[in-house]
């Protein structure tokens, strides 16, 4: 029997790059259209060609995903070069290298390849996998027995910005940040743009026009690859830029000051065990603006998992924290909290637990889509730049997960549940405690010419305390 061969068409150079990668994890895209399935199949493929008992396992989200992106396209492309089977999705070739497809749509599928082994796994449209989902799957990364040493566990991944999984791809591929034994080197990112593909472009040219053509935010993040600009963020307006912490316009995190006296103090709750718990505490000036300024985020490394503590561990921590903090001891300190502590159906509910430390709350009023649009309210900017609600940068759980949070594919006005969304819970119960309009921004009046008329003008300075 002669030789299998396969016949491709020449890979652009980020392409290229993407199958010479050698790193432990390797990433693709970040933009449409850059021809990021199309190289995680031909990659595959020459992998199970070139080692023999290479073992691969390539996945979407869903079955539709996979079946429209990989399944179809690989019947076509391996024809007399592998066999399908279809009830088990999996090709296997002459050589004995086999792919394997699969879908995760919901974080527990995943579970389904936990003590298996696989040489080769690749997540296509990563950010649509939520970190327990990419992580399981690490676990299960490693050497099948099959290739004899010839080859080392490695992961492929392909994606654009957004998403459930958008904060840990970008922490890892983007931004560079790693904790414990992760390491730089372990990791590649290859970006690429619709201007990469050339193929792509003479093929279809009105595609590329129209991504060039769509409103700011999501062109920044379709065509250019632009991971601050997260398309189909649920709180689009939040804004967290440096440049304008000191004068606290056009931005909604702020450097931390010292609280005057006669602003109130109130805590924001939501409950967590196996999924984290949130405890914020908040500042109220006298114009009603909210600040949040302290935070406790029952969270582990891997984001959305819970530190598991039992809640008198966690309401003694919170009461130490208003004993010793100085911008909250000696504050009385108001709190709210989702109704569901209340629940005494098993025993000593989690309110009296927490009562029994201290800690005292009143029953929030959880009522999600109200609440949003209250935390949108917040945000919303005035005529003069100033918002609602500002975050001291101290507030690092805030800052990473509001920014990620997606709207529910169903439900259109509500969010992802999926989304790591406790401290927004705890948020929105907390600014339905004490709702405000939405911000009416004025018309500006027209210049006027006469100096005497500028000098009759009255004008009211900003509020000291939002300067301060």
């Amino acid at each position: 029997m002669g030789a299998v061969k396969l016949f491709i068409p020449p890979p652009n150079p980020k392409q290229q790059l993407f199958f010479e990668a050698r790193s432990r994890y390797i990433n693709y895209g970040g933009a449409r259209a850059g021809g990021k399935s199309w190289a995680m199949r031909i990659k595959f493929a020459l992998l199970c060609l070139g080692i023999p008992g290479l073992q691969c396992l390539l996945l979407r989200r869903t079955l539709p995903e996979l079946t429209e992106n990989h399944v179809q396209p690989l019947l076509k492309l391996l024809k007399g070069i592998a066999c399908y089977n279809k009830q088990e999705k999996v090709f296997t070739f002459p050589n004995g290298s086999r792919i394997k497809l699969g879908y995760c749509k919901n974080e527990d599928d995943v579970l389904q390849y936990q003590g298996q082994a696989y040489d080769v796994i690749g997540m296509d449209e990563a950010t649509l996998f939520t970190e327990f989902q990419f992580n399981c799957l690490r676990e299960s990364n490693r050497s099948s027995g099959m290739v004899r040493g010839q080859f080392s566990p490695r992961m492929y991944l392909t994606c654009n910005p957004g998403g459930v999984g958008h904060h840990w791809v970008k922490r890892l591929f983007v931004d560079r940040i790693y904790r414990d034994k992760e390491r730089p080197e372990d990791y590649t990112f290859i970006p690429a743009q619709v201007y990469d593909n050339a193929a792509f472009m003479e093929m279809d040219p009105d595609y590329v026009a129209q991504l060039e053509s769509l409103p700011e935010k999501r062109r920044r993040s379709m065509l250019l690859g632009d991971w601050n600009a997260i398309e189909g963020a649920f709180f689009e307006e939040f804004v967290d830029d440096p440049a304008h912490y000191e004068d606290r316009r056009f931005t909604h995190v702020i450097e931390p000051f010292d609280i005057p006296k006669g602003w109130s103090i109130c805590r924001s709750f939501d409950f967590g065990y196996n999924k984290p718990f949130s405890c914020g505490w908040w500042a109220v000036d006298y114009d009603g603006v909210i600040y949040r300024i302290l935070e406790l985020y029952g969270c582990t490394e891997i984001h959305n998992e819970g530190l598991k503590w039992p809640p008198n561990k966690i309401f003694e921590e919170i009461a130490r924290v208003e004993r010793e903090h100085p911008w909250l001891k000696g504050k009385r300190i108001t709190g709210v909290a989702d109704p569901s502590i209340w629940d005494a159906s098993r025993g000593e509910s989690v309110e009296e637990m927490a009562a029994k430390q201290g800690v005292y709350f009143a029953s929030g009023d959880n009522a999600r889509i109200p609440g949003w649009m209250q935390m949108h309210y917040r945000m919303a900017f005035d005529e003069n730049g100033y918002p609602m609600m500002y975050i001291f940068k101290n507030c690092k759980g805030f800052r990473r997960t509001i920014p990620a949070l997606q709207y529910d594919d169903h439900k259109v006005e509500d969010l992802n549940t999926d989304g790591e969304d406790h401290i927004a819970d705890e948020t929105r119960y907390f600014c339905m405690s004490r709702p405000i309009a939405p911000t009416a921004v004025k018309e500006k009046k027209p210049v006027l010419d006469d100096p005497l008329d500028l000098m009759k003008e009255k004008r009211n300075p900003h509020n000291l305390f939002r300067r301060y």
